[in-house]
């Protein structure tokens, strides 16, 4: 149920999000789980305790968090939270969705139909104008273009859309500009479009930051297009997230002497619709079955009340490796009711002794 959130509850919703070893997955369990953010703070340090965390677990202050609101504020951003209303519809369908977003721009185009364009960051001429044409023929159907704003065929793609409404989605925060010369496009986009970013505002982009910048863009979309992108790219990982959350995965074919068109040929191997215009990408979209409303992770009543529940978060860890693991195979591994299998997770991820990843998978830290 999608509900405004007063100024105190938005910072403890910010604050939870922004707390240590608290993804987007154990974020959403817990909220479930505790029923608000604020008792989900209150009870973190016990359950990471209990788990076995060496160091206390502590929520960042809250004047932290209030600075960060602040800067998002003096941008003109806004934040919105994943239960608000404003909150993207194709977002909140992932499992998990992001807790939070920051948009800078108008954010009103943000559940409008919307397709992504994603390629090589050195892209050839014909790849860019490709990319650029097709999200201008996009636009003039009524469509948002979405891309990461990076180099390239990234680039091509918003400067082709920004008539008609472009998304750029940024690994950093929403006042991150990089590459450097995208300075003037990244201003046109906020003044046109919308700029979106998981990041606080002024958080400068790391590496780990790209695969959740890269879903989020196929999460804003009803497809993704990739025009050019080596085997192992940015672009296929956005394309493979696609494909996880039931988008429809598009790729423009090139020539077998160019390295840039191995990424997109697999893909068409692989069962990817082949995309030479604009009207490929129209056609399967008319013929797309609506998105489904993902299904709740928690459920209180399943929970069993004779459980031991720290004999099961043991026998857990003991069963998790490096090599990611679904919850689902967990859940049959140890006989145990989801919920129970949930929380147990969430409290190894809070001490640092599982990771939870996105598609229901977790990988094993260390014991």
């Amino acid at each position: 149920m999608t509900r405004a959130l007063s100024d105190q509850e938005r910072l403890a919703w910010l604050r939870l999000a922004r707390t240590e070893t608290v993804g987007p997955v154990a974020f959403d369990h817990l909220l479930q789980r505790f029923g608000s953010p604020e008792r989900a703070l209150q009870a973190l340090p016990d359950l990471a305790r209990r788990a076995g965390r060496a160091a206390p677990l502590r929520p960042p202050p809250t004047d932290e968090i209030q600075r960060e609101l602040d800067d998002g504020a003096r941008l003109g951003a806004r934040l919105i939270c994943a239960c608000e209303p404003d909150f993207p519809h194709r977002l909140a369908t992932l499992d998990p969705p992001p807790p939070v977003i920051w948009a800078l721009g108008h954010y009103e185009l943000l559940p409008q139909a919307s397709i992504a364009i994603v390629g090589a960051r050195i892209a050839s001429a014909a790849g860019q104008r490709f990319a650029r044409q097709l999200a201008a023929e996009l636009g003039q159907h009524g469509h948002v273009v979405v891309s990461g704003l990076a180099r390239g065929v990234d680039g091509a793609a918003h400067e082709g859309s920004l008539a008609t409404g472009t998304v750029a989605v940024l690994g950093g925060g929403i006042a991150d500009i990089y590459p450097p010369e995208h300075a003037s496009l990244h201003a046109r986009i906020a003044e046109r479009g919308c700029i979106v970013s998981e990041s606080a505002p002024l958080r400068r982009a790391q590496a780990k930051d790209f695969p959740r910048r890269n879903r989020i863009i196929s999460g804003l979309s009803l497809g993704v297009v990739v025009v050019e992108a080596e085997l192992k790219s940015g672009s296929l990982i956005t394309a493979r997230l696609a494909a996880e959350q039931g988008r429809d995965v598009f790729a423009v074919p090139g020539s077998p002497l160019d390295p840039r068109a191995r990424g997109p040929n697999d893909l068409i191997r692989q069962g990817a619709i082949l995309c030479e215009g604009v009207e490929d990408v129209l056609r399967s979209l008319s013929a797309s079955p609506s998105m489904r409303e993902r299904e709740q992770a928690w459920d209180p009543e399943e929970a069993a009340d004779d459980l031991d529940h720290d004999a099961l978060r043991e026998r857990l860890a003991a069963l998790l490796s490096p090599t990611p693991v679904s919850r689902d195979e967990l859940v049959r591994a140890t006989k145990a009711p989801t919920s129970a299998v949930m929380a147990a997770l969430v409290e190894l991820a809070l001490a640092d002794r599982a990771e939870l990843l996105p598609g229901g998978m977790v990988a094993g830290g260390l014991p």
